[in-house]
């Protein structure tokens, strides 16, 4: 599957447009030979519009010089990424095109929803080298849906070896002409026109720092499914960590949601963090040990290939969980919870500033006691207090941000003395069979000293998490 990024503005021409001389707009120098297309192009999606309705347009197109399967998805800014993949006979979708937005169409079936034929006169814009700078597309379009049929023109100006600055130059000119900027976002948008307006409920939906961070986490877990699948060691940590993010949420803030749709979702997203864990954490350990063991160049070449096997049966099983029926209800759940939520957000503060001293309690006993399984649990409960805090940060400023730093601060500390405790275990099964066992016994005393140094480094971010200038406004 080929993937490209295109950047291009659309516009709506009156009745007898003419396209206006565009030679010294961002460098053109001059205009190529126009080329006629007829275009042929059947849209995909769901009976609901689940794809339009989330910025996706799928569609199978012959014609022109790009004929094929085109996935166009939201980019940075005004651009938008489409993925290509060769024509194939009938209207089944490719897999690896249903695989890209399996988490937004779930269970339900694609179907044609739209078809358009479009006559396409296009114009290549060039510079003095004879580089092609933009393409500009003069468009009439013949669009039919269950709804009917419907005819317009349009015009696109599209990058190709050209900068932002072009586009700007041209856009001037072409509204001095008469163009004005397209009244939808695509063709197939204004093709379904009212069939993609949300249905009017009468109530405004409730928003609230507590919700609006559950929808954040809900919609990256979404986002960042893609990239999962296609093996992406950045996806599977961000995945990983809304995925805590919005159990943790959960669980602190209970009121705010229905209590035993909240219980099964925490625990469906307990079996999904787990899933994305047994490949990150692999990861991580894989690149820290080896690291570490650059001194014995076979023990480093030993580790990496045990955490490498270990980490590609956590993938294969990762991507058997994204596959399976089970995930998709995930998601549907993850939907009617918050979708549906109509929460009371008063004792927010209060719940928030619970966990934080829970958190603050924990911590005390396990570095009085000096033992490595409760500091364990005490990282486990600071991470809930600081997405707790991440919650409330916004509406509190500075102060806010300070708390956050300084409880991430924290956690790093908690968070490199149990890798070191991770690392020590380790080390110590696999010495048990090595034929060799005196390097993983000098790796296993520097990880232990990694373990006394993180430890000796607690007292200082524990007071500056617990000053009044940084927890005052959480009370």
């Amino acid at each position: 599957m080929q993937t490209v990024t295109e950047s291009e503005r659309k516009y709506d021409v009156p009745t007898g447009f003419a396209l206006p001389t565009l030679t010294g707009a961002g460098g053109v120098s001059g205009s190529g030979e126009p080329e006629i297309h007829e275009l042929d192009a059947t849209y995909f999606d769901t009976e609901d519009l689940r794809l339009a309705r989330n910025k996706h347009t799928l569609r199978r197109r012959t014609g022109g010089t790009d004929a094929g399967w085109h996935l166009k998805t939201p980019g940075k800014g005004s651009s938008r990424t489409e993925h290509q993949l060769p024509l194939t006979d009938g209207d089944d979708v490719p897999a690896e095109l249903v695989a890209e937005v399996r988490t937004i169409v779930r269970t339900r079936p694609l179907r044609p929803v739209a078809t358009l034929r479009t006559r396409r006169v296009e114009t290549p814009l060039r510079d003095a080298d004879g580089r092609t700078l933009a393409l500009i597309a003069q468009d009439d379009v013949d669009a039919e849906t269950d709804s009917g049929q419907q005819r317009w023109r349009e015009l696109e100006v599209e990058l190709v070896d050209g900068g932002p600055e072009v586009l700007e130059a041209v856009e001037g000119l072409l509204r001095a002409a008469g163009a004005t900027p397209a009244a939808g976002p695509s063709k197939l948008a204004r093709a379904l026109g009212d069939r993609l307006r949300p249905p009017t409920t009468g109530k405004t939906p409730k928003t609230g720092p507590v919700l609006g961070y559950a929808r954040e986490q809900r919609d990256a877990i979404e986002a960042h499914d893609p990239a999962v699948r296609a093996g992406d060691a950045d996806g599977v940590h961000k995945m990983r960590v809304a995925t805590r993010r919005l159990r943790s949420t959960l669980k602190t803030f209970k009121d705010s949601f229905d209590p035993a749709r909240a219980e099964h979702l925490k625990d469906e997203l307990k079996w999904l963090a787990d899933r994305l864990g047994d490949v990150r954490d692999g990861q991580v350990l894989s690149h820290k040990l080896t690291a570490a063991a650059d001194a014995f160049p076979e023990v480093a070449a030993h580790l990496r290939e045990k955490l490498e096997a270990d980490v590609a049966r956590g993938r294969q099983a990762l991507v058997e969980a994204l596959d399976s029926d089970r995930y998709l209800a995930l998601l549907d759940a993850m939907d009617a919870l918050i979708d549906e939520a109509d929460p009371d957000e008063g004792s927010a503060t209060r719940r928030a500033r619970k966990v934080l001293r829970r958190a603050d309690a924990l911590l005390d006993t396990a570095v009085g006691d000096g033992v490595d399984a409760e500091l364990h649990e005490a990282r486990k409960k600071y991470k809930q207090a600081r997405y707790a805090v991440e919650v409330l940060a916004p509406t509190a400023g500075r102060p806010g941000k300070k708390l956050v730093s300084a409880l991430t601060s924290l956690q790093d500390v908690l968070g490199a003395h149990q890798d070191s405790v991770v690392a020590r275990e380790l080390l110590r099964d696999v010495a048990r069979t090595a034929p060799d066992a005196f390097a993983y016994g000098v790796l296993y005393a520097r990880q232990e000293r990694v373990g006394e140094e993180t430890f000796h480094e607690l007292p200082a971010v524990i007071k500056s998490s617990r000053k009044g200038g940084v927890r005052g406004w959480l009370g």
